[in-house]
């Protein structure tokens, strides 16, 4: 009986092993909560920029295209802040996440993170694509809850290279950026829920799951 049990017990830690040769499991929970508070802080500069409150009942359509012709001043500001953000976010998270595995004694660019951002950057380039044939398109109004889609998608097709629990938080992302698409009007709350509330409580279940 103890043999079976030792042989069942090596399965398993060989069956461990084998999951975590495949996945990317450096991934830091404080960036999640550092990437929150880089959305909730553009999202506020967003409405500064329209010089409107998130509590305001004025869409913010009817600023960046009154009359149906987009102002293009105002857009391309809001497009800067919000690239910045992610931008900022994105290296953030990857120095971030350098630091946790070198503190858990592992490699940063291995295969398994080469995978992961390869499936992480599919969806995300495609993304990225269709938001240009959006503006392009004078669709603005699609823009931002394309970004919370695409974002969405992305983490879920790369959660099969990382740890699982980001497949939860990517399924939410794309529920926000159906309601966003739906309720164009609070698209900015809606991704600032998304971006930055979200984050926050992901990164900070991921801290105490596995790094504290």
């Amino acid at each position: 009986m103890n043999k079976q049990q030792d042989q069942l017990d090596a399965i398993h830690d060989i069956k461990r092993l084998m999951e975590r040769s495949s996945k990317f499991s450096a991934l830091s929970g404080r960036s999640g909560v550092v990437v929150g508070l880089f959305a909730l802080l553009s999202i506020l500069i967003s409405y500064s920029i329209l010089g409107i409150s998130p509590l305001n009942s004025v869409s913010y359509l009817a600023i960046l295209a009154p009359n149906g012709v987009i102002n293009n001043e105002l857009v391309n500001l809001i497009a800067i802040n919000l690239g910045c953000t992610l931008l900022i976010s994105f290296l953030t998270a990857i120095w971030l996440s350098n630091k946790n595995a070198v503190k858990r004694g592992e490699k940063t660019w291995d295969l398994s993170a080469k995978r992961m951002l390869l499936n992480f950057s599919i969806p995300m380039t495609a993304g990225a694509i269709y938001c240009s044939i959006l503006f392009a398109q004078s669709h603005i109004e699609l823009i931002i809850p394309a970004t919370l889609l695409f974002y969405g998608l992305s983490l879920l097709n790369a959660s099969k290279y990382t740890v699982d629990d980001i497949r939860y938080l990517g399924v939410l992302l794309i529920i926000l950026g159906l309601l966003a698409s739906f309720y164009v009007d609070q698209a900015f709350l809606f991704w600032g829920l998304g971006f930055g509330l979200l984050h926050i409580i992901y990164g900070s279940f991921m801290y105490f799951k596995y790094e504290k």
